[in-house]
């Protein structure tokens, strides 16, 4: 029997900026999926999924999750034609839109296929896996996702759309820094997304030109406050951010209203992440205390929020 681990992810600056070539920046959460790899009599695979999650997030990304678990089976070159793979998932991390659940399915997949077939695989080829696991649910993924869940801390990533290899360099700070996610409850499909944000992209190239410059910028600005770990400056950018992600409009009412809580409730800086249109929402926070009085807020409004920590 295999075993394999795939860490849970928060995009802290560049979520859809990064599917076209711009910085962005993630940090590996400390929950993760697990996966185990079981040889039993017959052949194909089948799944066992123990992952806690949103209501109605499994059940909608079904689909996309079968053709995850097929395409990384095949790029590791595992026969199941004579063979069947029993594989179970389970883990702490709380399966929802934004928290990089399908990528860290995959990577603890590809560590579980690794393991329990001696393939001695690095942490690269892992990663060459997994993304072919993410193609599945984003079309043509940024990278990002698997990325932090196959390698964990936090990362500087740009993808390269000349189809070469991506940057990523892991950024070293100076100290954690508390912050919150919240959960919109509501699943949006990652694919749909990504192509009406194309859409508009064509329809008005003026305007997202200017959203891209500005996004430039800010993305260094926050390289370098994430070094320093300059707190209040990390949240302006982080409110900066979401105000472009309203612009290109993957924001929506209830991330806008999370992110209203937070900041009433003494956030430095709050923003939604991931995918958008529901899923989470970030918020940093100066202090425990202050962690713990945006996470009291939330949960009084009647939304699922939990605390951790970045850096």
């Amino acid at each position: 029997m295999g075993f394999g681990k795939g860490y849970g992810k928060t995009i802290l600056f560049g979520e859809h900026f990064v599917v076209y070539g711009f910085p962005a920046i993630a940090s590996a959460l400390s929950s993760y999926t697990t996966a185990e790899v079981k040889i039993v009599v017959g052949k194909g695979w089948e799944v066992i999924d123990q992952r806690p999650a949103t209501p109605g997030y499994k059940k909608k990304k079904y689909n996309e999750a079968m053709q995850s678990i097929k395409n990384v089976i095949a790029h590791m070159n595992v026969d199941v034609g004579c063979q069947k793979l029993e594989l179970t998932f389970s883990g702490d991390l709380f399966a929802a839109s934004g928290v990089g659940a399908s990528a860290a399915q995959a990577t603890s997949l590809a560590r579980a296929i690794n393991d329990s077939f001696t393939l001695m695989l690095d942490d690269e080829k892992i990663n060459d896996a997994a993304y072919e696991g993410e193609k599945a649910y984003h079309g043509t993924p940024s990278g990002i996702d698997n990325t932090a869940s196959t390698y964990g801390g936090l990362i500087w990533f740009v993808k390269n759309l000349d189809g070469g290899k991506n940057t990523m360099e892991k950024l070293r700070s100076p100290e954690k820094i508390p912050l919150v996610i919240a959960n919109t409850g509501i699943t949006a499909s990652t694919t749909e997304v990504v192509a009406d944000v194309k859409r508009l992209k064509e329809s008005n190239p003026e305007k997202f030109e200017n959203i891209f410059k500005e996004y430039k910028i800010l993305s260094e600005k926050a390289k370098k406050a994430l070094l320093e770990s300059d707190r209040s400056l990390i949240g302006k950018l982080m409110n900066q951010n979401h105000k472009l992600l309203q612009d290109i409009t993957v924001s929506s009412e209830i991330n806008d209203k999370l992110v209203g809580i937070a900041l009433d409730n003494g956030a430095l800086g709050a923003k939604m992440t991931g995918t958008g249109r529901g899923g989470l929402v970030i918020a940093l926070a100066e202090n425990d205390e202050v962690q713990k009085n945006i996470t009291n807020a939330i949960e009084m409004k009647g939304y699922d929020a939990w605390k951790t920590m970045i850096g």
